[in-house]
């Protein structure tokens, strides 16, 4: 097979595209699969927010592991009854700083969790960070691990 210059050149700019149209739609999946996360993040923060038992199950996994900033840590059952039965009022809940990295199946968001809550008329502001893990199960996002921390002052 008799190549020219012409068809040398036409083969060698393809080689040097072809790699960058190939990350270019990377970048656009990572993109979608980022908004995705970060949508499930907010669907949790207004299931905390609301009580909302359907928002909380829908987000998270079977499997989770929840930990809190004292050091407890509840599975999905204890997690969501917490939730659903407890006796302070949240006001207001804010992820402030939320950076969201998706790799594969995994995804990571890190997070300010910021409350205002009242509890027998006294307020509570609770400022806290978080991490959470995010695994991308039968095609959503489920919480699969979350860890809250002592922000240092």
């Amino acid at each position: 097979m008799d190549m020219t210059r012409r068809d040398l050149a036409v083969a060698g700019a393809c080689a040097l595209v072809a790699p960058g149209l190939l990350l270019g739609s990377l970048t656009g999946a990572e993109a979608a699969a980022e908004a995705a996360v970060t949508e499930s993040v907010e669907i949790l923060r207004t299931g905390l927010l609301e009580a909302d038992r359907t928002k909380l199950e829908q987000v998270t996994a079977a499997q989770i592991s929840y930990g809190h900033s004292d050091g407890r840590v509840e599975t999905k059952e204890q997690f969501v009854h917490a939730v659903m039965t407890r006796k302070q009022v949240v006001k207001s809940l804010a992820f402030p700083e939320l950076k969201v990295a998706v790799v594969g199946d995994a995804a990571i968001a890190r997070h300010i969790y910021l409350a205002e809550s009242e509890l027998d008329g006294k307020a509570t502001t609770t400022r806290i960070g978080a991490l959470q893990v995010w695994q991308k199960q039968n095609g959503s996002w489920k919480l699969l691990a979350r860890q809250g921390f002592r922000l240092p002052a």
